[in-house]
Parts: structure tokens; sequence; C-alpha cells
């Protein structure tokens, strides 16, 4: 599950608010004045400031990094990227292609020649820069590096853990400093982790976990090759085969509503029966002659063979053909031991198997980054974009929390504009840790989710009846209570995760949510309305979660295909994807950048309103193994609690748990049509 590793300690505040259009590198300029004809670029992280500072880095380490370039004419730009989203502008629709956008926007070849000879000139190494001239890709000694930005690479000691740093502002001299708008890479918390859960605890399991909440161990073998099959996990029984169907109402009442075992995980006639994506089918559309990009960190290497496996075995109608089927690897990976490799294979089997479930005609395009680093996600992201070879592109990855350098977001919001005005739809998680108050001690929403050029996919518990039917939707906020002696303890609340949301301290309140958001949400802080989070939202609990398979290793050294329940909101995300498929081709053409089409819907019949207020009346009992593959060890019985979300919760309109709604089908998908 989880979200990041970035240890955010501080936010930037009402006074030093992001400028949308990362136009140049004011935010950081501001911060510190060196002299001597040069200027700062890149703001120390903040959170050094709070870690306990070691050793200086030895100077013949390399490091990989990015000069992040500013655009030209970043608020054209922008005017053009809302002009093409807006079903109000006259320009709505018309999208420029890649190479119109580089011409307009990207820096010239000579301004990255001048940014380029610096560097070299200071002895670091430059790699390929993409097309669009977003970063400049950079390698070089820690000296080097040292020298050239009149910083000291520094190790530090935060919550425990070993991590690396600049003890200073980075600065450049003034002849380029207008060109660059920051240096990403540099700050080892900068990773992201998948968003994908299983549901179980670590108070469930005994064995080692990579997060109090992922439990999957991870394992490589080295920093650059790719491991096998994760370890395994297997949900216990019993369990539902749709909401409701076994009882348990022989354990403890613990709720207000009678309480079931958990569903054993949906399959995908069941989500498209509860979306109304089979009543499309039947219409013929099924996001045909439309290609998704998943973006993830490495590649699990049978992610292909366990997703036709899959749809062989439960969706036998709808075939993932190889046809249908690419992905965009790098050509090599680093960074393994960190970010945990194999622990990304069971995100990227279910964003496949999620994005087909919810539209089997698609063309589903992986694109993996090299490492869990934000600079080689947003790389793969970017070359998406750049490459334009894709029109919808789900995220299921990202941090906790905002950045608190205008650095750690120049290059993915620059992205994310291009992606708007060439009519790419931009989908992220909105994460797992609700507000973040248990997780991070403060209330905050994550980035890239909170980025106002992305549409934030939040999490539902979806009720699905015995028809594949749609029962009904709560916001996704889970407590727990572990059954002890005959007693449920703790009693409710016991929050232990849900659907990411609430308000940005980072981003103001962009056009499409005026008029939508109530202020007590977009003014949360007091500091003027803001960016609230998410946009929309689709099942994402673990507990109402979605059967997925992949290839895993046993402990008794087999190592085979099967099958688990999962959820968090990277399943939301790409099942949302899905939908936009269908919708991209049901319209004949993409539907670009989402959010002023769905927020000019709220409140029609196009979207669900998930209203359930404060109250927690439902939960469902899960049974887990204690080792997470068999009964050796025991199991332990759970009862989970629905729509518990803590400063954030569920109310009639737009609300910081679900946003403007769920898609409610042929109405959903007809409406984004005539927009």
């Amino acid at each position: 599950m989880h979200r990041s590793s970035r240890f955010r300690t501080a936010l930037i505040g009402g006074s030093a608010v992001f400028a949308l259009a990362c136009a140049t590198p004011g935010f950081a300029n501001a911060a510190a004045s060196p002299g001597h004809n040069r200027h700062a670029v890149t703001v120390k992280p903040a959170w050094t400031t709070h870690a306990s500072a070691q050793s200086a880095v030895t100077g013949a380490h390399h490091l990989s990094f990015n000069v992040v370039l500013n655009m030209r004419d970043a608020a054209g730009a922008q005017a053009l990227a809302k002009a093409v989203s807006d079903p109000a502008s006259a320009e709505y629709g018309h999208y420029v292609t890649a190479a119109q956008w580089r011409h307009r926007f990207a820096p010239t070849s000579s301004q990255i020649a001048d940014v380029v000879a610096w560097l070299k000139s200071q002895g670091l190494t430059v790699g390929t820069v993409p097309a669009n001239g977003r970063f400049i890709p950079v390698t070089g000694s820690v000296s080097a590096v040292n020298q050239a930005f009149q910083t000291t690479m520094r190790h530090y000691s935060l919550r425990g853990a070993a991590q690396t740093a600049p003890s200073t502002s980075l600065t450049v001299p003034e002849s380029i400093s207008p060109l660059v708008a920051g240096v990403s890479g540099l700050d080892s918390t900068a990773m992201a982790h998948p968003t994908s859960n299983t549901g179980t605890t670590t108070s469930d399991l005994k064995g080692p976990s990579s997060s109090p909440e992922m439990m999957r161990p991870l394992t490589s073998t080295s920093t650059s090759t790719l491991p096998g099959p994760p370890p395994a996990f297997v949900n216990a029984g019993p369990c539902s085969k749709y909401y409701g169907q076994k009882s348990a109402k022989a354990l403890p009442k613990l709720v207000k509503n009678p309480m079931s075992y958990a569903v054993c995980g949906y399959q995908p006639a069941q989500i498209r029966g509860a979306y109304g994506l089979d009543t499309a089918s039947r219409l013929k559309l099924n996001g045909s002659g439309v290609t998704v990009a998943i973006v993830d960190a490495y590649a699990a290497p049978t992610i292909y063979q366990d997703a036709s496996k899959y749809a062989r075995k439960h969706d036998q109608r709808n075939p993932l053909l190889k046809s249908k089927f690419t992905q965009d690897l790098p050509s090599s990976y680093s960074h393994v031991n960190e970010c945990g490799g194999n622990g990304w294979y069971g995100e990227e089997t279910l964003d496949v198997e999620a994005v087909h479930a919810t539209a089997p005609g698609a063309n589903i395009r992986y694109v993996g980054g090299a490492s869990c680093y934000d600079t080689d996600l947003d790389a793969a992201v970017n070359r998406v974009v750049d490459q334009h070879s894709a029109t919808i592109i789900t995220n299921s990855y990202g941090d906790a929390g905002e950045p608190t350098s205008i650095t750690d977001v120049a290059a993915e919001h620059q992205t994310a504009i291009q992606a708007a005005a060439e009519g790419i739809s931009l989908l992220f998680s909105s994460g797992d840790n609700g507000d973040e108050v248990a997780d991070l001690g403060y209330r905050t929403v994550d980035y890239e989710a909170s980025d106002p050029w992305v549409t934030a996919v939040g999490g539902t518990s979806l009720k699905v009846n015995r028809y594949n039917g749609y029962a009904g939707e709560q916001g996704w906020g889970t407590g727990k209570s572990t059954l002890t002696n005959g007693k449920w303890d703790p009693k409710p609340p016991a929050y232990v995760y849900g659907g990411g949301g609430g308000t940005s301290k980072l981003f103001t309140q962009p056009w499409y949510q005026k008029g939508v958001v109530p202020t007590s949400i977009s003014n949360y802080f007091g500091n003027g309305p803001h960016r609230a989070v998410p946009d929309v939202a689709m099942d994402a609990d673990p507990q109402t979660g979605f059967l997925v398979g992949e290839t895993q290793a046993f402990p008794n050294g087999s190592t085979r295909y099967a099958e688990y329940r999962i959820g968090g909101t990277s399943l939301a995300s790409p099942l949302f994807a899905g939908v936009v498929a269908v919708a991209s081709q049901g319209n004949h053409r993409p539907l670009g950048f989402l959010n002023p089409s769905l927020y000019s819907l709220s409140g029609t019949h196009a979207l669900r309103d998930v209203n359930h207020g404060k109250a927690v009346t439902d939960a469902v009992v899960r049974v887990d193994y204690v080792n997470g593959v068999n009964a050796k060890d025991g199991t332990v019985t759970s009862a989970r609690t629905l729509n518990q979300t803590g400063t954030i919760f569920t109310r009639k309109g737009y609300d910081d748990v679900t946003g403007v709604g769920s898609p409610n089908g042929l109405s959903f998908l007809r409406a984004l049509q005539h927009r």
C-alpha cells in the first residue's frame, strides 16, 4: 500500500504558494541570495533541518540526477492547456501534437546547449535529453557535484534511516539560471512506492514486511538485476463471492448493520456490472482503438503471461491478445535493493488486469521506470507524453505528503501541462493513508495527486450484489478490530488506512473547482482557496477488492501462478482509466484533461454521489493466515469497518474522500461524449 519514503517535515504555506505555470525558478531564487553572480535554483530539503547530520559523502562516489529546464512561454503553455481542456472554450478539443508543443514551448537547442556546456565544463557527464527538453540527465562524482552547485552532499539520519542530500541550496551561474528550474534526484528520500494493498497489517502477519501495510517481503540480489517472483500471499477463508453473501452472524456484533465475510475478490464481470460497463459492452463500447499507458517502476517478467491467464480464467469472452499488449522498458535498472524490486510486480500486474477488466478492447502499453526514484518515474511519464504513445496514462504510485521545493514538482508539473495540451488524460491514485494524520502526524494530501493538472482518483468501498449489480458505495476508510477472547478489540474507531484526500497547501484552487468544492474544504487551512483532492473515485477498499493473479514464490520452493484479493487507490486509478478508454471510444476522439468536464458534471446523473456522512454502520469480517500463506501458524479474525475516514469524510456533493463521485455507467459515458 503506502505512498512513499519522502519523510516531509514541513509544507509550503500560503505565503509561498507554488505558481501553477512553473515558469521560472522564482521560488527557489527567493529562498537564497548567494551572490557572486550565482543564483539558487534548488533549496536544500526541508527535512535536513530536523535530521541528524552525519559525515560528508565520499567525493569519489557517483551520482545520477536531472537538471530540470524551464519551458519557454510557460504562461502561454498553461493558457493553451486550459483552452483545449475546458468544455466552455471555443478551443476545446483542439489539441496540439507533440511536435507542435516542442516548437512553441520547449527550450531551444541553443538554450539546452548552453546548460550542457556548463555541466560538461564542471566535469559532469550528460545523457540523452528528451525531445521536449524537459530535463538533462547528468552523472558525476560527488566532488564534481559539490563544486558545480557549490554545496556539500551529506549523509543524514532521518527517523533511524540513512539518507543523503545536499546540505545547502544549489546554485548555478547567473548566465544559465533563467533556463534552469532546478536540480532533482540528489535527495535520496524522493522515492515512490506502489499503492496496491492486500489489506493485511503487520498485526495480522508476524513475518517480515516492507511497510506497515504492504505485506510483501521485498527481495533482490543486486542494485541493477531484477529479482524473481515475489513471496506468495494467500487469502484465507471464509469469504463471500459477492458483498454480503456469507453472514458472520455467529460472531459478536460490532456495528449497527449485520456483518458478512469480506469478498474473495471481485472479478471483471462484477466490476463491469456494478459500474454499468456491461451495458456499454453490448453496445460495442469496450475501449477498442484506445491506448492506455501504465507507468510503474521496473517490469514483472511474467506480466503478460499472468494477465493473459487471468483473463482466460475469469473473462473468457475478453482475452488479452498479445497484439493488444506492448511494453516500453528502460535499457537498465537501478536501486533495486532500495526500491524492493519485485514488490512492484503485483502492482504492475494489478494495473494491467484492472484496465483490461473495465476496457477489455483497449490497447495496453506498460511503461517501466528504471527505478522507483521520482526522477526515473517522471522520465517514464514524460516519455509517454513526449512520444504521445497513449491517450490515457494511469499511475499507481506517489509520495506521502507534498514536496517543499519547487524543483520537486517542476518537471512533473510541466509534463502534466503538456499532456493536457496534447489531449492526454493523466491519472494518479490519491493515496492510501487518508488524511495522512496517522502516517505523518499532520494533515496533508499526497503528491502527484495534488497537482491541479492531473486527475486524482480516490477510493470507495463497493458493494456488488449477486447479479453483478451496483448495491452501493461508501467512502473508503477502514478501521480494524481483532477478535480476542471472544471480543472485538479495540472498538471503532481504530483507523488503519483509506483513500487519500484533503486540501493542498502547495497549489491554489484551480478554475474548475470553483463553485463546486465547498469553502470548508478549499479553505481548510484558512489561507485562501486551494486545490482539493480527489477528483473522482472508484472501488479501492481491500475488503471489497479485486482478485488479481500473478506468479509467486511459495515457501516450499515452488513458483507458480496464484490469485489473491487486492485493493488500494492503485486499483481505483486503472479501473477509472478503463472507464475513460470506453468513453473515449464512444467519443471518437481523446477526452484529454478530464477535470473541467468532471466538475461540470457534479450533481448530475452522470455521477453517483457517494454520500453516507460520518457514521460507521457497516463492517466485514476477514480471516487471515498468520504467516500469509497457510494455516500452519494459525489465523487471525478481524472486523473491518467501512467509511471511517478521519478528518476527511463523505458528504452531499463534492467531498474530500470521493471527489465528485463515482462514474454512473452509460450516463457517465454519454455525458463525457457530449462535452
